[in-house]
């Protein structure tokens, strides 16, 4: 049977949507660069991390955000759901973080991230 390893988004900027959802989870933070994944960069001729176009957000489950050259044009398939016990006052926060809001309806409130992934918020 299978198990869930990671969930992936596809982005323009994988560092700074990392980011993003770094601050959105509050189990979550971007994985360390070592020696070892400097290294692996610098093969590929990057020299910032800024630049990486895989990045990885360790947690459970992890996040990975990987560089894709083509836009986000139709709504997701899938997508993430968040829960909070003050929906309103976590929207704030997430406006405040760069996300948009899409639709509400009470406490379900549906909302983009910096790149247009959707993704809804709700009362626990």
């Amino acid at each position: 049977m299978a198990r869930l390893h990671d969930i992936v988004f596809d982005c323009a900027h994988p560092a700074s949507l990392a980011r993003f959802w770094a601050e959105v989870l509050d189990d979550h933070e971007i994985a360390p660069y070592d020696e070892a994944e400097l290294s692996r960069l610098r093969s590929m001729g990057i020299d910032d991390p800024e630049d990486d176009p895989s990045v990885l957000l360790d947690g459970s489950p992890r996040f990975f955000f990987n560089r894709v050259p083509e836009p986000k044009t139709v709504k997701n398939r899938v997508h993430v759901d968040l829960r909070s016990p003050n929906p309103e006052a976590e929207a704030k926060r997430l406006f405040d973080l760069g996300a948009t809001l899409v639709s509400r309806e009470g406490d379900w409130f549906v909302l983009t991230d910096p790149e247009g992934n959707e993704f809804c918020l709700s009362a626990e």
